[in-house]
């Protein structure tokens, strides 16, 4: 997470990229309606920070590939270990 914060405040590809998905956050939660409290809040440390991957992760899950950058890449890290087509709990 750490590293990930880092490469946001130097590559500008990534840091705009990461600002669309945490606008794509906000939308999707807002079409299921209005919460005041939590209104223009995002969540796993977007837009400036990553703060925590399993959050990221359910994003890019539930908005499929290219709209969560970080959780895409979060993903790929743990492609070997975990599988969301199969639940083993």
């Amino acid at each position: 997470m750490k590293e990930m914060s880092e490469r946001l405040l130097v590559d500008e590809e990534l840091a705009a990229r990461y600002l669309s998905a945490h606008e794509h956050y906000l939308a999707s939660r807002e079409a299921l309606g209005h919460v005041e409290e939590i209104a223009g809040i995002s969540a796993g440390g977007m837009p400036v920070r990553v703060k925590c991957l399993h959050v990221l992760i359910g994003h890019a899950l539930a908005a499929g590939p290219g709209v969560q950058p970080l959780g895409d890449e979060a993903l790929e890290m743990i492609k070997g270990e975990w599988n969301p087509d199969v639940c083993d709990c």
